[in-house]
């Protein structure tokens, strides 16, 4: 045994390698996050609603730090009765905030126009590895939001 190695190595910083990047996504995720068409999503890129780039295969990507702010943009929208509705009361979007505080966190998702505030503990949060700009699903049970990562 080498002396400059831990006898029993810590695992709590260890996170999958998927959690560890900014995730960026293309037109048709974005626009099922957004809880709109592909189409739609196009145009609103195509009109420098948001920004994107192209990857080594030229698909279109947004950043999910830019298309988290765009969410909440379109969450607060015009007032439209536009519904969005998800079987057994999952809604999947996007984290626009997280907010660490020394035991709780306040996380919250844009889910298509629904904006979702969870209140739960740091340690889930840094488990998740939740960070802004990430796909997330809340989940609703009776007055309790649970939050899932793909």
């Amino acid at each position: 045994m080498r002396l400059d190695q831990p006898l029993f190595p810590c695992m709590c910083d260890l996170r999958p390698p998927n959690l560890a990047r900014m995730q960026s996504y293309t037109i048709g995720q974005a626009a099922r996050l957004l809880g709109v068409s592909p189409d739609t999503a196009r145009r609103w890129a195509d009109a420098g609603r948001v920004t994107t780039h192209r990857d080594e295969n030229g698909r279109r990507l947004i950043d999910g730090r830019d298309l988290a702010a765009f969410s909440v943009e379109v969450g607060q929208g015009d007032g439209d009765d536009t519904s969005y509705t998800s079987a057994r009361n999952a809604f999947p979007g996007i984290v626009t905030a997280v907010k660490l505080g020394d035991v709780a966190a306040q996380v919250e998702i844009q889910a298509g126009p629904h904006r979702l505030v969870s209140l739960l503990t740091r340690e889930a949060v840094e488990e998740l590895g939740l960070e802004v700009g990430m796909r997330a699903t809340a989940r609703v049970k009776s007055t309790s939001v649970h939050v899932d990562v793909p």
